[in-house]
């Protein structure tokens, strides 16, 4: 994309226009997980079926971001993203008028194959829309923050909405907004694409590695309720090892590649994805856990929890541009550190949550968590972006998009078991290592049974969040420390150590 000096401002409104893609992909993403109680009184469907709703979006999404990818650097990012646009609009509207849980899946299904086409071709337009580096690395810093800033806005924007127009104004919201997205697309976006011809699209490698993301998916979103080594978790297990041979084996055969392996040899790239990782799932563990502990606890509704998210939206789309701006001045591995160290004492600041707690308590680590997240964002984009030839740039950014959602499943999956197991097993030592004196009269002794019972549970169940809540926080340590290992000096030297 040109750009003049007369025209020197369109270059941030193609920003803020996949910016509104972007966010409201995620968005839906998490908004609908408010409006899944609703659906299940009305659709009369039990809340383990009604789960299907957002594993079959997390899987679609997962299958297909590698292929949108590649897609996109061989046809046109421009078009692959106004494709995605328009049918992720049109599953939106088709989601609103869900009438049981099938339609439900098969629309929701529709919206994430469209959805993941969003972020490997807003990363290469953002790529190729600015020249200068230091702007580039600042406006991939502010849109990386609208990726995690939805996550956050999600209970903030859906609780009222749910409460006051149920839940099927959780999918006709994209609509207006999607149009206006789609309009800016159209209007402001030119198109982009790798100089290199598509001959052979892999197909098998599409299909096994859709195969090995859906089984990974489905263990980890299911594998509580079926049992770990249940005969369903047996069989994911190993269809995940069988395909995902078969799907090495075909990309380092193929010409086109559906996923580059080369990519894997490169540290620069393996190191940020895996400080993503990492990160990325503490922070969808401390994501997914508190709504379920203030909403148990503390009483509040849809509608108070969302605001508690505030804080954690200020601080990260706050810090955002912070991490653009020291990019060049400070080594990128040790503003990633630095980010994931932040990001962990915000996690930290949780362990001291009980039945007492106030917004305070939840909103200040819930502030310092995400302006950590939020100045890391722009060194990790931009790492990936510059790591790879500019005609990769979709595949490397589908790859840490794929990471990131699988780091998301993983966290909530680890949190689940946790919280499963660990409130069992503190329950039996708390009632080992307790006791109380009955009251002299019968009729109260069951009375003062069942409270102290209750009491042991809810004691069991807060210990068991606080050590999860240390879990996430010595993760983003870890990835802090795995950021050591991610050497960029320059640009320059990326494309040597590629090429």
């Amino acid at each position: 994309m040109t750009i003049g000096k007369k025209n020197v401002d369109m270059k941030w409104i193609v920003l803020l226009t996949v910016i509104i893609g972007t966010f409201l992909g995620r968005l839906d993403q998490t908004i609908v997980g408010l409006a899944t109680p609703k659906i299940i009184q009305d659709f009369g469907i039990t809340i383990s079926s009604a789960g299907w709703i957002s594993t079959a979006y997390i899987i679609a999404n997962a299958i297909f971001v590698p292929i949108w990818g590649k897609l996109g650097d061989l046809i046109g990012r421009r078009k692959v993203y106004i494709t995605g646009f328009v049918v992720f609009i049109i599953g939106s509207v088709l989601a609103a008028f869900a009438w049981n849980l099938g339609s439900m899946v098969v629309f929701r299904v529709i919206q994430a194959i469209a959805g993941s086409a969003d972020y490997p071709t807003a990363m290469s337009i953002l790529y190729f829309t600015f020249k200068d580096e230091k702007e580039r690395n600042q406006a991939l810093g502010i849109w990386s923050a609208s990726f995690a800033a939805a996550v956050v806005f999600g209970p903030l924007i859906g609780g009222p909405l749910i409460d006051n127009f149920g839940w099927p104004s959780v999918f006709m919201l994209n609509l207006p907004v999607g149009i206006l997205g789609l309009a800016m697309a159209y209007m402001f976006i030119q198109e982009s694409r790798s100089e290199e011809k598509i001959v052979n699209f892999d197909w098998f490698g599409a299909s096994y590695l859709g195969i090995v993301l859906a089984s990974l998916v489905l263990v980890l979103d299911k594998g509580l309720s079926w049992g770990w080594f249940s005969l369903n978790s047996v069989i994911a297990y190993t269809s995940i090892i069988v395909f995902l041979i078969a799907f090495i084996k075909v990309e380092t055969s193929h010409p086109e590649p559906i996923v580059d392996l080369k990519f894997f040899k490169n540290s620069i790239l393996v190191n940020t994805m895996v400080n993503n990782f990492i990160t990325f799932m503490g922070m969808m563990m401390l994501i997914f856990l508190i709504p379920i502990f203030v909403q148990t606890y503390l009483g509040f509704d849809a509608t108070k929890t969302g605001f508690l998210f505030l804080p954690m939206a200020f601080g990260m789309l706050s810090t955002a541009p912070l991490g653009g701006a020291l990019k060049g001045k400070i080594q990128a591995r040790f503003i990633i550190m630095a980010s994931s160290f932040v990001a962990a004492i915000g996690m930290f600041m949780f362990i001291g949550l009980d039945a007492k707690s106030g917004p305070l308590d939840i909103g200040l680590p819930l502030f310092i968590m995400a302006a950590g997240m939020g100045f890391g964002m722009a060194p990790r984009t931009s790492i990936v972006a510059s790591a790879v030839p500019a005609h990769e740039i979709g595949s490397a950014s589908s790859l840490l998009a794929l990471v990131r959602n699988i780091s998301g499943a993983f966290g909530i999956a680890i949190a689940g078991t946790i919280l499963n197991n660990g409130v069992e097993s503190k329950i039996a030592d708390l009632m080992q290592n307790s006791s109380f004196t009955l009251p002299s009269t019968p009729a109260l002794q069951g009375a003062y049974t069942q409270i102290f019972a209750g009491l042991v549970q809810l004691r069991a169940q807060i210990l068991t969040f606080r050590e999860i809540f240390v879990f996430a926080a010595v993760i983003s340590l870890i990835g802090g420390i795995a950021a050591y290992w991610i050497r960029v000096e320059k640009e320059s030297d990326l494309k040597v150590i590629v090429e």
